[in-house]
């Protein structure tokens, strides 16, 4: 049986009119030749949704997969983070918060321009976004689970953050250089904008 998707024109009551207020940020955002402007917008907060970013990178609504790439992309462009950490879609006309399993965006490419310490590392995400890692865009790397096994992050814009794929990371691991690090242990990393960023031991 072929894997059920959303019809993005049946929402069903009483979920909000998100369609209305995306049309809405949509236009806005066209008309600046940009992304919505999500930071500017404060309207009534309606709730939660369910809808949910799974940790795949995959979005679901009514626990169902929105199977549509063009409508995924279009919520990802409203999504924002606030400051207390909860994860929201966000209209000039309203907002509803959403589950985030991990991060909202995956880095499935890298182009790497340039060399040495100069060299700018870009990542693309799998809704389109395009980022550099930077001192404004860092990347960061955690550690979880009883074996320590580590989980790379690059910033895309707003406090909103993609894990890097595994393939994606193991590029890095290959074109990374080791130094000493200031506790006197061997390190492995990357240099990008002149910004080093460091991935972990070499012994890991």
């Amino acid at each position: 049986m072929s894997e059920k998707t959303i019809d993005p024109m049946h929402w069903g009551a009483p979920a909000p009119d998100l369609l209305r207020g995306l049309a809405q940020a949509q236009a806005e955002g066209a008309m600046r030749h940009a992304l919505p402007p999500v930071d500017r917008w404060n309207p009534a907060d309606c709730g939660e949704i369910d809808m949910r970013i799974a940790r795949d990178g995959s979005w679901h609504y009514l626990g169902t997969p929105i199977g549509r790439p063009a409508l995924v992309r279009l919520f990802s462009t409203i999504l924002r983070r606030e400051g207390d950490g909860r994860y929201v879609l966000v209209t000039p006309v309203e907002k509803v918060g959403l589950k985030v399993d991990d991060v909202p965006f995956i880095a499935v490419s890298l182009d790497v321009e340039g060399d040495g310490h100069d060299q700018r590392l870009r990542f693309l995400t799998n809704v389109g976004d395009e980022t550099v890692a930077s001192a404004e865009h860092p990347l960061r790397v955690a550690y979880r689970g009883a074996d320590g096994e580590p989980q790379p992050y690059v910033h895309v814009r707003g406090g909103l953050e993609a894990r890097l794929s595994r393939s994606v990371f193991y590029e890095l691991i290959a074109m990374a250089g080791e130094r000493i690090d200031q506790d006197g242990q061997r390190e492995l990393g990357v240099w990008s904008c002149g910004q080093y960023f460091p991935l972990g031991s070499p012994d890991a």
